[in-house]
């Protein structure tokens, strides 16, 4: 039976001291990336540079972010919660606070930041608050994790032009979080890569149809 209680628990971010209490050891994950075979977890090349994007159901976006050329490797994982090393399971109940995030590692020299922003905000709706389409629950939100403070006032910046252009469509305002880096915890193992294991898996991405204005590179 429906529960609208259910739902409101799932759409409301819990305050720290009502959070699932976790667990000190991460969750099993993957080591190599299914797709590219390189290394997830790192360590990376010290060239490169993060970023974490909340989109909704995080096995299309991961696949979106890996076909990017200049992407280097791509993970999926829990962040911007309060439960240490959360399972998949715990993080649907809404009592841990994490989005569904994609880690993408990637080389400024062949694809900007501001690229990637743009790739983020078209290829979803970033005005759902706790939702993405037809995904209902705090995991599904839209958010950006930032590396640097660089990239922290690119992020903003970028929001503030894409919500201009979504106010001229006539759209609502953007609800998108933008936060420096927190604990980034794995998915599991099978969520990794998951839509190159599973080519008929779900992906729900689906963007507003208005551009973002910034450079293409």
């Amino acid at each position: 039976m429906f529960s609208f209680d259910a739902l409101s628990q799932k759409t409301r971010m819990p305050e720290p001291g009502d959070a699932l209490q976790g667990r000190p050891d991460p969750v099993p994950t993957s080591d190599l990336h299914f797709v590219s075979g390189k290394p997830i977890q790192g360590p990376y090349p010290e060239n490169l540079e993060l970023v974490e994007f909340g989109l909704g159901c995080f096995w299309g976006a991961e696949r979106l972010f890996w076909q990017l050329p200049g992407v280097y490797v791509t993970s999926v994982g829990y962040e911007g919660g309060y439960t240490p090393n959360p399972t998949y399971e715990e993080t649907c109940t809404g009592k841990t606070g994490h989005a569904e995030v994609v880690r993408v590692v990637f080389d400024p020299a062949k694809i900007s930041f501001a690229r990637l922003l743009q790739v983020f905000w078209e290829s979803h709706d970033p005005t759902q608050g706790m939702r993405q389409g037809n995904d209902i629950g705090t995991t599904y939100r839209s958010v950006i994790f930032t590396h640097s403070d660089e990239h922290l006032q690119e992020a903003r910046a970028s929001k503030v032009a894409y919500q201009a252009e979504l106010a001229k469509a006539g759209r609502d305002p953007i609800t998108t979080e933008i936060l420096p880096a927190q604990p980034y915890y794995f998915a599991e193992d099978y969520h990794q890569q998951y839509l190159a294991k599973n080519p008929g898996g779900y992906c729900g991405l689906q963007g507003t149809g208005v551009t973002c204005p910034l450079p293409a590179k």
